[in-house]
């Protein structure tokens, strides 16, 4: 009797299809790995810069307050301090040719007046004693504590466009980090608890071990990264112009009301342009004008009068107008959010042509 051969078996639609399915599952993953190794590998040097530089400068008034503890405050606290216009003119009588373009006043009465001027084409700040009108120190803006490591977080202390580019993008990379992160975090199953929101320690200095401590906090950590993350792209150069013309095409950065002085001699000017001390959120308002015609120009005690009558609290900069048609500029980023001011004064009738507060500010402020 004749025998047929044994048919080979094949695999079935189901199983040729779930093995498609895994290849293509294991090549995403593999794929997103290696986006999330090579992209920590490059940028991981610059977000450690970042957060070095982030964190040293969040502590900027403890720490210049110990390095500049001499020039910050004063040697004898006087009963009064001297009109704003009587310090500055010792300061024009006692350096020739300094140009003061602003003064900030604290309320603390031991704490000196700080001016940033101009002497010789350099931009310098003088600190100055508010009871006596003498400069105690200066020193040159760009080379103060603060100074230098706001331009390692922006500029890699190098400065520059490129360098400010690069941190842009290294910031931004670090938005694809984490969200690779999580993609190869996610848990497979979902009784999987250990290793996906708590550790596995009980093999140390395993790859189990190490892989767990650098996968779970990192999840814990990634909403607050993210947060970090988006909060510093405002001021970036690209980003940040693009976040700023959404916020004021939206009206959710400043309200209409900042620009109630249309109606008025207006400009092209931004804020940031003028004035120092700002909100993020008053940087790139337009600055309006003052009704130029042969007035004379308000002193800097009739500002800081208004600026008193305007419930500004101290410490506020005043910054003093460019041109026939500049305005003053008081400002100040409190230090409590909530007491943030911007305001643009006519120079010659002493009129509040824009008042923009924190209460003011829409949700992308």
């Amino acid at each position: 009797m004749r025998t047929m051969p044994a048919e080979h078996s094949s695999p079935s639609k189901p199983e040729v299809k779930s093995k498609t399915s895994a290849g293509v599952r294991q090549s995403i993953y593999q794929s997103v790995w290696r986006w999330h190794f090579y992209a920590g590998i490059i940028f991981a040097p610059f977000l450690i810069i970042l957060a070095f530089s982030g964190a040293v400068y969040l502590f900027k008034p403890q720490i210049e307050g110990y390095l500049y503890k001499d020039m910050l405050t004063v040697r004898e606290v006087g009963t009064t301090p001297l009109a704003l216009e009587n310090i500055a003119d010792k300061i024009v009588t006692a350096y020739p040719g300094t140009v003061i373009s602003s003064i900030t006043l604290d309320s603390n009465a031991k704490s000196i007046y700080k001016l940033s001027v101009t002497r010789d084409g350099a931009s310098t700040i003088m600190y100055v004693d508010p009871y006596t009108g003498h400069a105690l120190s200066m020193m040159d803006s760009s080379k103060t504590f603060s100074a230098f490591f706001k331009k390692m977080h922006s500029e890699l202390v190098i400065g520059g466009t490129f360098a400010n580019r690069l941190v842009e993008l290294a910031a931004c990379w670090a938005i694809i980090l984490i969200l690779t992160g999580l993609f190869l975090w996610w848990p497979r199953s979902k009784a999987a608890i250990w290793g996906t929101i708590l550790p596995r320690l009980s093999k140390p200095g395993s790859r189990l071990f190490w892989r767990d401590l650098h996968a779970v906090p990192a999840f814990w950590l990634s909403l607050v990264l993210l947060v970090i993350i988006a909060s510093g792209l405002p001021w970036s150069g690209i980003m940040g112009g693009q976040i700023d013309k959404v916020a004021n095409s939206t009206n959710t950065n400043t309200p209409p009301f900042a620009y109630s002085f249309e109606a008025k001699p207006d400009s092209v000017t931004l804020a940031k342009d003028i004035a120092e001390d700002l909100p993020w959120a008053a940087e790139n308002v337009l600055v309006p004008a003052s009704i130029a015609g042969g007035y004379v120009p308000l002193s800097l005690n009739d500002i800081a009068g208004i600026a008193d009558e305007q419930q500004v609290i101290k410490p506020y900069t005043i910054t003093k107008p460019a041109g026939e048609t500049g305005v003053f500029t008081v400002s100040t980023a409190h230090s409590t959010t909530g007491q943030s001011a911007t305001l643009h004064i006519d120079q010659y009738s002493g009129a509040v042509l824009s008042d923009v507060r924190f209460a003011d500010y829409g949700i992308m402020a």
